[in-house]
């Protein structure tokens, strides 16, 4: 009895023990977590800026189909039976290269019979010419009336019209005989000839496109904003000092060859359908990249919008109430601001509303940032694409050091769950001996 009651003694004694280390513990985790709210996050570094208006440059495109400006559909001029073709298909012609043949032989008879009728013409003019003359000397000694003389002189007159006509008409033949041979306007790659060698054509019939590829021009679209920002960014100057650069795409979703060129014509008034300005630009194509009828993509080089608050882009987020960006206060603390947001210009976001001039903006990645936060502001050297590439460097260095840092996190997750499930055990063994 007395062994019974010694185990008894001893195990109430334990129990006792274990009831006050755990009110210990209880009194110290509240003492803990005061002490953790009594410390305050230190200041998030990121970059700060004074925003003030400034001129943006844009990096806008505009689709466009390309065509030559100098493309000419030839047509035939006379009726005759198509005698020759002297070139081939698909290969580059040079101005004033003779093309087609047709029926020279019949228009070279017609001029010769106008120059015969000339000749006579001519020589009615010699006689006509001789007898005016002697009825003038005949009339000054009265041998003939007034109306005899009258009658030489309009005779005189009909033969020099006579003379003038058969010159227009070889002329004219002259003219048709030149049309027999069809010869290339411009220099240019030559189509497919649409008529046979044997046919007969008439005049108006077409016979072959030549296309020139050196230079190429595009007609475009400009939105009415943007003329007007370029008519203010020309000046005084001629709209052929700004660059243009042509982007033609590639198969398979690849970007093709990049064509340098100039503005030629910018429209001076706008199109009430459409409110766009029609503009115009020539490029160099001296290989032959790219062809006329191709859907490509004219960017203006040196286009910008003036007087404009801007931010990088990354400095956007998302809120409540819409887009937003983070505004410090006096004291340095992040104050979230709902903004209106304009149009993007390359990594520049324009803001149309919501901010003011001096106020201080987080122009750096707003990720982990929230109303409240105090700040280290660090100075922006007002290069928004480098921002934009460090925090992308810096967001990937995050993500891969959380990756390799969640195996041990979770290993000592599991190491702590094995500990309080191995003390459950062992209080569980200690509770049946004390039953026992």
């Amino acid at each position: 009895m007395k062994t019974a009651f010694r185990i008894g003694r001893a195990g109430l004694l334990v129990l006792a023990a274990g009831l006050l280390l755990a009110a210990c513990g209880q009194d110290e985790a509240p003492q803990q977590t005061q002490q953790g709210a009594g410390q305050e996050r230190p200041p998030h570094p990121v970059e700060v800026t004074a925003i003030d208006r400034q001129d943006i440059p844009l990096d806008k495109s505009y689709p466009s189909l390309l065509r030559s400006d100098s493309e000419v559909t030839l047509v035939a001029r006379v009726t005759g039976f198509l005698e020759q073709r002297h070139f081939e298909a698909g290969e580059m012609v040079e101005q004033g290269q003779t093309l087609y043949s047709i029926e020279p032989d019949v228009y070279q008879a017609t001029v010769n019979q106008r120059e015969a009728d000339l000749q006579s013409a001519r020589a009615e003019l010699a006689r006509a010419q001789r007898d005016a003359e002697r009825f003038e000397r005949l009339l000054s000694q009265n041998s003939v009336s007034r109306q005899q003389y009258d009658q030489a002189r309009a005779d005189l007159g009909v033969a020099r019209a006579g003379v003038a006509q058969a010159e227009a008409a070889l002329a004219s033949a002259r003219i048709d005989l030149g049309y027999t041979e069809v010869n290339a306007p411009v220099s240019g790659m030559i189509s497919l000839s649409q008529v046979n060698v044997g046919n007969l054509v008439s005049s108006g019939t077409e016979l072959a496109t030549i296309t020139p590829l050196d230079p190429l021009e595009v007609r475009f679209q400009l939105p009415q904003r943007d003329a007007f920002e370029l008519r203010r960014q020309v000046g005084e100057a001629s709209v052929e000092a700004i660059t243009a650069a042509l982007r033609v795409p590639g198969g398979n979703g690849t970007e093709g060859p990049t064509l340098e060129g100039r503005l030629d014509f910018l429209g001076s008034r706008v199109d009430e359908a459409t409110s766009t300005v029609q503009a115009s630009a020539t490029f160099a194509n001296p290989q032959g990249r790219v062809l006329p009828g191709q859907f490509v993509r004219v960017s203006l080089q040196g286009l910008k919008r003036y007087d404009v608050l801007a931010v990088p882009e990354i400095a956007i987020g998302q809120g409540l109430m819409g887009p937003q960006v983070f505004v410090l206060d006096e004291e340095s603390v992040a104050r979230a601001r709902t903004v209106d947001l304009g149009e993007v210009a390359g990594p520049w976001q324009v803001i149309r509303g919501g901010l003011e001039v001096g106020e201080r903006v987080v122009v750096g990645d707003p990720a982990g940032i929230e109303p409240g936060r105090a700040i280290d502001p660090q100075p922006f050297d007002g290069d928004a694409q480098a921002l934009i590439e460090r925090s992308m460097e810096s967001g990937d260095q995050q993500s891969g050091d959380q990756q390799q840092g969640g195996a041990p996190a979770q290993g000592g997750q599991a190491a702590q769950g094995n500990a309080a499930n191995g003390g459950e055990s062992e209080q569980a063994e200690a509770g049946g001996d004390d039953a026992s």
